[in-house]
């Protein structure tokens, strides 16, 4: 009941915040839309603006404006002012705001493909990752929801998340035998921990620093960032790079809003969606880089690249089968990821 009281109290903070700064509605319909009455669509989510996400959604939202001259203006709530991923989430259901950005697998609760985003070795590299991801079949897909109250307008990239401990290199499974590892609270990362013969411990991100200091965990995972901008390379000093999973963050808009856009005018968000996810590619490759050079010369991060993939795979395999069978939408999306050529 708490909990529920919590819901419904960001909800009623998240109207407020909406009603105040959108005080001139604008155009309910993209069709009737004008620069001197927009159509404003307001994008809630809960990364900081110095993030490389939140700065690709600025390219976006800046994007519509030019290319539908300034017929619809997107207005951003970034750093979790309207409630955390799950909360928005829940609010763009109930139609409180137009857009958001998630973690693909979180989306799973309105629709059961989304759990294979969160599946290990999904693909064999980052190559492969961008070549699926870009492909006509998962834009299809992606747009395939409708019925479940959203359409997924493009994807970013958040990376290849590896194990990294305070000072013990993982190179096999049997090198998490005995480690509590935090993990993302997925069922597909638990799940994944318990295969590979870890402790899974799934915990909130804000709390992963302090627990690796106190040792309520041993390590946990995550791309190379998190070293830098979550400072855990002052905890942790070994990062063995096993890439174990690639978890986009996907672009969601309303189903309820999307029948409100015009056909020609779907196609200058969808075009504006994927510039950005383009731009980002480039932006990320940069913030890895920085992130490894800051980590390796000032915190003192080895990173193992002797990893042993292999066994990775071979120890996590059966989770896919397992997750077909319990979900034949995943199946079918493991069958269209296999199918991209």
């Amino acid at each position: 009941m708490k909990k529920k009281l919590i819901g419904l109290a960001v909800l009623a903070i998240a109207c407020s915040l909406l009603m105040t700064s959108c005080a001139k509605q604008g155009a309910e319909y993209s069709k009737d839309a004008t620069a001197d009455n927009p159509m404003v669509l307001a994008l809630a989510h809960n990364m900081a603006e110095n993030h490389t996400v939140h700065i690709a959604l600025e390219e976006f939202a800046n994007r519509v404006y030019e290319l539908s001259d300034g017929r619809i203006q997107i207005k951003i709530y970034p750093n979790g002012q309207l409630g955390s991923e799950v909360e928005v989430l829940e609010q763009l259901m109930a139609g409180v705001v137009a857009m958001t950005k998630v973690s693909a697998p979180g989306l799973a609760t309105y629709n059961n493909a989304y759990h294979t985003f969160g599946l290990p070795y999904l693909f064999d590299n980052t190559e492969d990752f961008y070549h699926v991801m870009d492909s006509d079949e998962m834009r299809d897909f992606f747009l395939s929801t409708e019925d479940d109250g959203f359409v997924a307008l493009t994807y970013y990239t958040s990376g290849a998340r590896s194990f990294y401990t305070k000072n013990k290199a993982i190179r096999t499974p049997s090198d998490l035998k005995g480690l509590k590892i935090r993990v993302q609270d997925m069922a597909s990362q638990i799940d994944m921990m318990q295969a590979l013969g870890g402790t899974p411990v799934a915990m909130a991100y804000g709390d992963v620093y302090t627990s690796l200091q106190t040792g309520i965990i041993d390590g946990t995972e995550n791309n190379e960032t998190a070293l830098t901008t979550g400072l855990h390379g002052e905890v942790c000093k070994v990062f063995s790079v096993d890439e174990h999973a690639m978890i986009p963050d996907v672009l969601v808009m309303s189903s309820e809003v999307w029948e409100r856009i015009a056909p020609e005018d779907r196609e200058i968000i969808l075009q504006a969606a994927r510039e950005s996810t383009d731009n980002h590619k480039i932006a990320w490759d940069a913030a890895i880089d920085e992130a490894v050079e800051i980590a390796q010369s000032e915190m003192g991060v080895e990173f193992v690249y002797d990893v042993d993939k292999q066994a990775f795979r071979d120890a996590t395999a059966p989770m896919l089968e397992e997750y077909s069978q319990m979900y034949p939408e995943v199946g079918e999306l493991l069958d269209l990821i296999d199918s991209v050529e």
